[in-house]
């Protein structure tokens, strides 16, 4: 067989690789994030996501291993939004930009943000090998960024390192936090609308705090 013909014979195995992968990820945030990690089974995980259990332990073998590459997983999804940060954007439209990535990730996935909260939490062991030397220099490279801006003029001298905490805090609160949000609203949910009056706010206050003009 030739290599074209191995490479298209493997696609249908991929594909259906990656869909039960996702699967098993979704159930597992779902299981983890009402459950917290004592609370969940590999049964259940399995059963929400359709698949025998042996199926669930040829990709991941045990729960620890699973849970790691759910938090992993999720931090991957935040920091991509971040990565390509640079000095020469504007910082108006790179922050904005930042600001509703966030904040649709906590409409869309909220229980991953509440699984990544509940590590931290609890001392956030399972993260440990995540926040290495490579991490710390990626987060360096962020407010480095900021720095430049504040240096060219372009924003307010303000401490990169907390303006980072402050974006990271603000938009996970909305998912973190929802239920205390909808209880002091009157609210039975948070609906998108909600979501986008909350991102245009947030923007407005942060924005302004690094005396910069929120694009219209």
């Amino acid at each position: 067989m030739t290599v074209e013909a191995l490479a298209l014979a493997g696609k249908p195995a991929s594909r259906i690789r990656q869909k039960n992968q996702e699967a098993i990820i979704k159930a597992a945030e779902d299981e983890f994030a009402r459950h917290g990690f004592k609370g969940t089974s590999m049964n259940t995980i399995a059963l929400n996501a359709g698949l025998p259990k042996a199926n669930l332990h040829y990709y991941f073998t045990h729960k620890l291993g699973l849970y790691i590459a759910v938090l992993s997983n999720i931090l991957e999804q935040w920091d991509n939004t971040f990565n390509h940060l640079s000095a020469d954007d504007d910082p108006a439209q790179a922050l904005t930009r930042y600001i509703r990535a966030k904040m649709e990730f906590s409409r869309r996935q909220p229980q991953a943000s509440r699984i990544f909260a509940m590590e931290i939490i609890s001392g956030g062991e399972c993260l440990t090998e995540h926040f290495n030397q490579d991490y710390r220099t990626w987060f360096q490279g962020r407010a480095n960024v900021f720095q430049a801006w504040i240096d060219a003029g372009k924003m307010d001298p303000v401490d990169p390192v907390h303006l980072i905490f402050l974006l990271w805090g603000s938009t996970q609160h909305y998912a973190d936090f929802a239920t205390q949000i909808c209880r002091v609203t009157g609210r039975p949910r948070l609906t998108k609308q909600d979501m986008e009056d909350a991102s245009d706010n947030l923007i407005r206050i942060i924005l302004k705090g690094c005396g910069l003009t929120p694009p219209l």
